[in-house]
């Protein structure tokens, strides 16, 4: 009798202590499994409870620290893959720098062998003069060619030639000087602008080396992190097996759905706080675009839907082999992909996300339009961790390049890490 009336409320705890473990089970994805047919007691003894709890509460605390594991190696293979495309965009930006300073030495080396040939020329003429001074037996024949000439007339014709070869004589010598000194500042400005290439080209293969590093990093974690999940699975799995023949499995049910009802009122309420920060602090400063101009650029990125991510991939004609460890992959980055279909527009824009972001009038939250460019960073105040770029679709949806071992697609709009729009036909 005793028993009997003890059950009510021993049934009452179980149900509270059976909330967390279920709790934890639906949001990593592992549904409750509803009651066995086998005949379970109504009215257990107290040692059959006691062990059915303790074996519950053993379960919810390891489902509970696998859960935060797997959230924290999550958040470690995000960061890897924000440091990894960072570090990708520094390397293009140097890149760029490196090309055009090795375009800056071949014209320097031009203009250098161009004043060494006109050198060589006034050397010549030079020459020239001495050989003809040397046959004639004088440098100077103004004696001579006087005291030849056969009357008066003609030593006035003579004297006035003989004044005229002497001003060129002297340019030929004026000339030789001003080449030699033409030479020697286009030879220096072309080594100067060598040595500037060849340290443009080692930081750059400085940059590559340190974003390959940080993407193998990232690929690893996620390799480690796939395996774990199949590890927390099969002990998830194991372990919901205690709750099986636990009563009251729907009522911790209801009991969870209100707790996410409450959890979602509270989620909306922080996401419009999140939101209304967002726009007090970003101010638009696009005008209103060409409609015209988003949607061609928007046309063209969805021909490449189903396209593989290159690490560093994409040109202005369209897809090409990325960088580094996907080296042979032909495919987009994100920043290669908008810069391309911005291309097929006739709107130019630079090559990585962050230069993108910098160059291009801003567009607040409140005003994004379709056609617009939407970045993502590591920490929203500062545009220096910008990782990602994405076209923006209007109605919730970008398009884009997300990241390596997936394909280009349409998806739902990200607001986490959001830093802020662009425009590029503004």
């Amino acid at each position: 009798m005793g028993t009997q009336a003890s059950t009510p409320a021993r049934t009452g705890n179980r149900l509270a202590r059976s909330v967390a473990t279920v709790v934890v089970s639906l949001a990593l994805g592992v549904g409750v499994a509803p009651a066995t047919a086998t005949a379970a007691p109504t009215d257990p003894s107290d040692t059959q409870l006691s062990q059915a709890q303790q074996a519950k509460a053993d379960a919810a605390e390891q489902v509970g620290a696998l859960s935060a594991a797997l959230a924290a190696a999550q958040t470690q293979v995000d960061d890897a893959r924000a440091q990894s495309a960072i570090a990708l965009d520094a390397f293009q930006g140097v890149q760029a720098e490196y090309e055009a300073a090795q375009t800056a030495a071949d014209d320097a080396a031009t203009a250098a062998q161009r004043a060494r040939d006109d050198l060589a020329a006034a050397r010549a003429d030079l020459a020239d003069f001495a050989r003809q001074s040397y046959l004639q037996g004088s440098t100077s024949p103004t004696l001579e060619a006087l005291m030849t000439a056969e009357g008066p007339t003609q030593i006035v014709e003579r004297a006035a030639l003989l004044e005229a070869a002497g001003a060129h004589q002297g340019s030929v010598v004026v000339q030789v000087t001003a080449a030699e000194q033409q030479a020697t500042a286009a030879d220096l400005a072309a080594q100067t602008a060598l040595a500037r290439a060849a340290t443009l080209e080692q930081q750059a293969a400085d940059a590559l080396a340190a974003a390959e590093a940080l993407e193998v990093t990232a690929r690893q974690q996620a390799a480690g992190l796939a395996s774990r999940q199949a590890a927390v699975q099969q002990q998830l799995e194991q372990a919901q097996q205690t709750l099986l023949g636990l009563e009251g499995a729907r009522a911790a049910a209801d009991q969870y759905a209100a707790q996410q009802t409450a959890a979602a009122a509270r989620a909306a309420a922080d996401q419009r706080s999140a939101s209304h920060a967002v726009s007090a602090g970003a101010v638009t400063t696009a005008g209103a675009g060409s409609s015209a101009a988003a949607e061609t650029a928007i046309s063209a990125a969805r021909r490449w839907l189903g396209t593989i991510y290159a690490w560093g991939g994409g040109s202005l004609t369209g897809p090409s082999v990325g960088w580094g460890i996907d080296a042979g992959i032909v495919g987009f980055d994100c920043s290669g992909l908008t810069r391309y279909a911005y291309a097929q527009a006739g709107v130019s824009i630079p090559r990585n996300s962050s230069a993108q972001y910098s160059a291009l009038p801003r567009v607040s939250r409140s005003d994004l339009q379709r056609g617009d460019l939407v970045f993502w960073a590591t920490d929203t105040s500062s545009p220096a961790t910008i990782h990602h770029v994405a076209l923006y679709l209007g109605d919730g949806q970008i398009l884009e390049a997300p990241e390596s071992g997936s394909r280009v697609r349409v998806t739902a709009m990200r607001w986490g890490g959001f830093i802020g729009g662009a425009r590029p036909s503004a």
